[in-house]
Formats: structure tokens, C-alpha cells, sequence
């Protein structure tokens, strides 16, 4: 295929902007899907996309429009999943910004946006949902000129329900849009296009807002790098990636290596997806496909490594690779220990297609066997939850999320903790490092007060505050602790559901912190403790006590509930014991008798008290999560 013919592109947006409908309009008007085939959100083929309404994982697709070839790759909106978002802007030389005409710009079309400029891209503005009635297309008309600076007339509106401006999408993406880049790497590592212009006698051909050299071959053979944006693991046929070619070609049967990873593998299988897999004899320079491979893990070929040739590698990996660690921790135990063995069979299955997912054994003497899990955020928990108790049929008990912190011990040595119950003795610790993010919220102009309180109640602060057109873009530090929990849920509440949030993972900071211990009955649940700022241990104490106290139903003996930082107790509530009446049988007015039941029925309480056990139920380890 003529590159020159070919078109890479994306659709980037907010979540429930419209970005999987828009795309379904693109395959319906190329002839891509048949309409008996067609369904809504055709490229979200899980479950839980069609229930939430959002794409958890990117799809691509090749359609034919006119004589072009268009390779488009769907992304998630969401936070969580940034650097695959990264990824896919790398593979592509054009993006569609889709805004919502009911909602304008919000926190991830910014973010989104602020990657496709880093990529250097070219942008299409479009307006999508104007056949709403509570469209506001000149408002949000005016929101995107402030933000790209843009034409009103470059800017598409659309509706992906009615199939409204799909077509002028298209024609945009064929007559303006850039052709595959033919890009290659120096020994610095940064992009730089291979083609030399002296050598060009025909002047160049713009294209938008790029310009673009024809191609001239180098009198050396060429050698292969391909990105790879997208991997998952088939249970058939073993780990597929989805790559865009930059340099080279890669035919079928042909071994290769992920130069990252450091493994080599078989191309069993190589192809286009329309959406349905395609098989082709070789996958072209400029090109977007896929590679059935004989991998039998993500782990060996990860979302932004450089594929290339055994028999003639590239020396210099593609830019932009960096190995994603999670940074949000929590528990997994089933609720009998008969089902640990199948937890951690479906948790390994599932990160044998995520490769971000990490996990270790854990035991807890309340919980029993389990696993510490960790994710890329709290919507990518949320989803490996329910599908491990939808797909796997487990029932779990989950504790409260936690991020990593940085330990430096008074011998000098640093450790990483996941969980508070890790923390050495206070005695030996020299300075604890809690991660902070940079967070962005945009909404309404005259909400700006309540949220910038919430900000500093959660030990936040504002560093800059600006505006497009009628609405507050708020950028602030807080650290990644204090947002875990009921932050958006109470952001939400503030703003009457108008604002919208964004965050990245800054760096880490030394602070005052405290491992905040709970004790049920005078016994330490190690699944409870939190770390958290000295300065918030108090409150956070006395509140969680009282949550404890609402959960943990009555025994018939008294239960004390505790809060303490080491040997100190800081906050306490008693759960009082049921009452049985053990006069009741008495009929005289014998006081001699009554005093001696009552004391009988209290030695037996005491007795009792040492040995009782105490059933905690699962939702005492998710206090943290619920507000009220």
C-alpha cells in the first residue's frame, strides 16, 4: 500500500463524550461492519464497557473511505489509563478531539489534549451531541478557540447518534491530515524524520498543518521498529499485540524481539483489524495491525516497547517506553479460605492481559490467605473487582486502597512499603516519603470556594487558577493518599456533579507520618491500619471508631474499639454487650438471690470477654470508602 494513501488516527475526549458512537457512525458509513453486525459500542467488547458506558481498552480498526486506507484507534477517556492513551497518540499522526456540546471541555479533554500537542499532532476539533436540546454549541464553539486557538470554521459539529458530520470527519482526515510519518531514532534517542529534503527536487506537499517531504529510499537496507500500543493475552492462540510500523516491514513467520522487554518471539500470525482479525502476508511500513505471537505473558511484550527483527535489530528502541507501576494498593481475600486457590489462579489469568496488574501473597489473621494487589487507580480496582466476582464467580472481601510510600530506615537502607502493616518500627524509621499528585478540576466559576476548601481540608494547596470562558480551571498538589478514598465522591457533592478531575503522579515528599493502628477488642487488625499525616491521626481515629462501631454487630460481652499510634491509645468507642434479664425467673423480692445471679451473669460476661471471638464483617475494611 502507497503511504501516501494511508491515514493514522485516534479519537481522544472526556469519558461519555462519544467517542465509541462516533466511531461506530465511521464503520457503518465506510462499509467497515455490515448492519446486521453493527451494534452500539462495537469496539467495546467487554461486559462492564457497555454497562459503565465508557472503553476500558483501546480498539483499533482499518476502514476503506474513497481510495484511502484509515487505521483509527479508539482510547479510554479515563485517568488510569494515560500512558496507554500516550502510547496510541504515538502510533498516529492524527487525533479527533470530540466535545461533548452539552458539557464542553472537561479535566480529560485537557489532559488528552496536552498529550496530542506533545506528540505533535494534527488536531480536529468536532462538537459532538448538537442535536441534543441542551446542546451549547456557541458557548463551547468559544471553549475550544481558547484552547487551540483554532477557526470557528475548523471546528466540525457532529452527532454520533444521527450520523451528523461524520462525513466531513472523514473527508478532513483524507484531504488535510498527514501521512504516515517516517520517523527513525538518532543516538540521542529523539525522533527525527529519515527523509532529506536536499535531495528532494520536487518542493514540499503540505498537509494541514504539517509539511511532509515524498519519500526518498536509502541506498542501505531499512531496518524494522514497530510500537507496540496495545497487548492482551488470548487463551488460544497466546499474547496478541497491536503495533504501528515505522521503519521496515514484518512478515508472517518472521522471529522477532521486544528490545525493552529483552525476549524474542515467532510473528505467528500478522494482519489488519477490520475489526474482525484480517491475516495479511507481511504488516507495511506505515501501517497499524496486529501480531498473534507465541508470548505466553503481556509481561515479555508491554504497552510502548519497540518491536524489531531478530535476524537484523534495530540498535535504538522508539522513545517514550517507560515500565508502569501501579501506585494504588489493596487486599483481596476471599471470603472462605477453600476459594484462596481460585483468587489467585483468576488473578494470574487476568494479569496474564494486564500487565499492570501486580500482586503478592498475603496472610492476615482475621482475613486468612490473600492477595495484595496493585493498580493503575481506583476506576482499574473497580474493574478488576467486578470482573474477578462476575467472570470468576469469587466472593470477596476488599480493605481499604493504600498507596506505596518510601521508607528510609535510621541505618540508611530505603524500602518501598504497599500496605501500613509493612512499616518497620517507628523507632528505627528515619523519614517516610508519601507520593503527591498534580491535579487539575474544571467547573463552574461560582463553586470555586467550596472546592478550593476541600482542597486544603485534604492537605492540598491551589498553585494556579485560570479560566476558559465561563468556567474555573483549578491546578493544585496534594499527596496521593488523601485522594484515594471519598475525594471525588465528595467533589461531586460540592459541585452538584458539574466538576470534573484529573490528576498525574508528581514525585515523592517527606512528611510527618504515622502508622495509625486499629484494635478490636484489644487485638490489632493489621488489615485496618493506615498510614497518615500526625496532624490528621486524631480525627481520622476518632472517625473511623465510630464507623467501626456502626459495622461490628453486638456480642453478648462488651467490645472496645481503639484507635493508637504505637503504645498511645488516641480514640476509643465501646460496642455495648447484650443484656439478658436473669431475674426474670424470680418472683419473690429476694434481694440475696438477684445479687447472686447478677453476679454469676458477670463472671460469666468476664469469661467471656477473654475468650469470645469477635466476627468482623466485610464492610468493617471498607470503612474508609463509604462517607456516611
Amino acid at each position: 500500500m502507497n503511504p501516501d494513501k494511508i491515514r493514522n488516527f485516534c479519537i481522544i475526549a472526556h469519558i461519555d463524550h462519544g467517542k465509541s458512537t462516533i466511531a461506530d457512525r465511521m464503520m457503518e458509513l465506510t462499509g467497515t461492519v455490515s448492519k446486521r453486525e453493527m451494534k452500539s459500542q462495537l469496539l467495546d467488547s467487554m461486559e462492564l464497557e457497555r454497562e459503565k458506558g465508557i472503553t476500558i481498552k483501546l480498539a483499533p480498526v482499518q476502514m476503506h473511505w474513497q481510495d484511502y486506507v484509515l487505521n483509527l484507534i479508539d482510547t479510554p477517556g479515563h485517568v488510569d489509563f494515560s500512558y496507554e492513551v500516550s502510547r496510541s497518540l504515538q502510533a498516529v499522526e492524527t487525533t479527533v478531539l470530540v466535545v461533548d456540546a452539552t458539557q464542553g471541555i472537561q479535566a480529560q479533554t485537557l489532559a488528552n489534549v496536552y498529550l496530542a500537542l506533545e506528540q505533535d499532532l494534527y488536531i480536529i476539533p468536532v462538537i459532538n451531541k448538537v442535536d441534543l436540546p441542551a446542546a451549547d454549541v456557541e458557548k463551547v464553539t468559544a471553549q475550544i478557540i481558547n484552547l487551540l486557538g483554532c477557526k470557528p470554521e475548523e471546528i466540525i459539529l457532529a452527532s454520533g447518534k444521527t450520523g451528523q458530520g461524520v462525513p466531513e470527519i472523514l473527508d478532513r482526515i483524507i484531504n488535510d491530515a498527514p501521512a504516515p510519518r517516517d520517523l527513525a531514532v538518532d543516538v540521542s534517542g529523539n525522533l527525527r524524520d529519515q527523509r532529506v529534503a536536499s535531495e528532494v527536487s520536487k518542493p514540499p506537499v503540505t498537509t494541514g498543518r504539517r509539511e511532509r517531504v515524498p519519500e526518498i529510499l536509502d541506498a542501505k537496507a531499512r531496518v524494522t521498529r514497530a510500537l507496540i500500543f496495545d497487548s492482551y493475552f488470548d487463551d488460544y492462540r497466546g499474547v496478541v499485540l497491536y503495533v504501528r510500523i515505522f521503519e521496515g516491514s514484518i512478515p508472517k513467520n518472521s522471529e522477532i524481539r521486544m528490545m525493552a522487554a529483552g525476549t524474542n518471539g515467532l510473528a505467528l500470525e500478522v494482519g489488519a483489524l477490520t475489526p474482525k482479525m484480517t491475516p495479511a502476508a507481511s504488516l507495511e511500513e506505515g501501517s497499524i495491525g496486529y501480531i498473534v505471537t507465541n508470548l505466553k505473558t503481556t509481561r515479555e511484550a508491554k504497552v510502548g516497547d519497540t518491536v524489531t527483527l531478530a535476524k537484523t535489530p534495530a540498535s535504538t528502541p522508539l522513545p517514550g517506553y517507560k515500565n508502569v507501576l501501579p501506585f494504588v494498593y489493596a487486599g483481596f481475600f476471599p471470603v472462605s479460605n477453600d476459594q484462596y486457590q481460585d483468587l489467585k489462579d483468576a488473578v494470574e489469568k487476568l494479569a496474564m492481559s494486564d500487565s499492570a496488574l501486580h500482586f503478592e501473597p498475603e496472610n492476615s489473621p482475621i482475613l486468612g490467605f490473600g492477595l495484595r494487589i496493585g493498580f493503575l487507580g481506583l476506576l482499574h480496582m473497580d474493574i478488576i473487582r467486578e470482573r474477578l466476582e462476575r467472570e470468576f464467580n469469587l466472593d470477596l472481601v476488599i480493605t481499604n486502597p493504600s498507596t506505596n510510600y518510601e521508607v528510609t530506615t535510621s541505618d540508611g537502607e530505603d524500602i518501598n512499603i504497599r500496605s501500613a502493616a509493612d512499616l518497620p518500627d517507628q523507632s528505627t524509621v528515619q523519614e517516610i516519603r508519601e507520593p503527591w499528585v498534580k491535579g487539575e478540576i474544571i467547573l463552574p466559576q461560582n463553586m470555586i470556594g467550596g472546592v478550593l476548601g476541600l482542597i486544603n481540608e485534604k492537605r492540598g494547596h491551589q498553585t494556579n487558577l485560570s479560566y476558559i470562558e465561563d468556567r474555573a480551571v483549578i491546578d493544585f498538589e496534594a499527596p496521593m493518599a488523601n485522594l484515594l478514598t471519598d475525594f471525588y465522591d465528595q467533589l461531586k457533592s460540592i459541585t452538584s456533579g458539574y466538576a470534573s478531575f484529573n490528576y498525574e503522579l508528581s514525585d515523592y515528599r517527606a512528611e510527618d507520618l504515622v502508622r495509625l493502628d486499629f484494635l478490636v477488642a484489644g487485638n490489632h487488625i493489621d488489615a485496618l491500619s493506615l498510614m497518615c499525616h500526625r496532624s490528621e491521626a486524631d480525627a481520622l481515629g476518632r472517625a473511623i471508631t465510630k464507623k467501626l462501631k456502626e459495622v461490628i454487630p453486638r456480642q453478648n460481652f462488651e467490645v472496645a474499639l481503639q484507635a493508637a499510634i504505637g503504645a498511645k491509645i488516641i480514640a476509643r468507642e465501646t460496642i455495648g454487650a447484650y443484656r439478658k434479664d436473669v431475674t426474670v425467673k424470680i418472683h419473690t423480692g429476694d434481694r440475696d438471690r438477684k445479687a447472686k445471679l447478677l453476679e454469676k451473669q458477670k463472671k460469666g460476661k468476664a469469661r467471656m470477654k477473654r475468650f469470645g471471638k469477635i466476627d468482623i464483617p466485610s464492610e468493617a475494611f471498607t470503612v474508609m470508602l463509604k462517607r456516611d
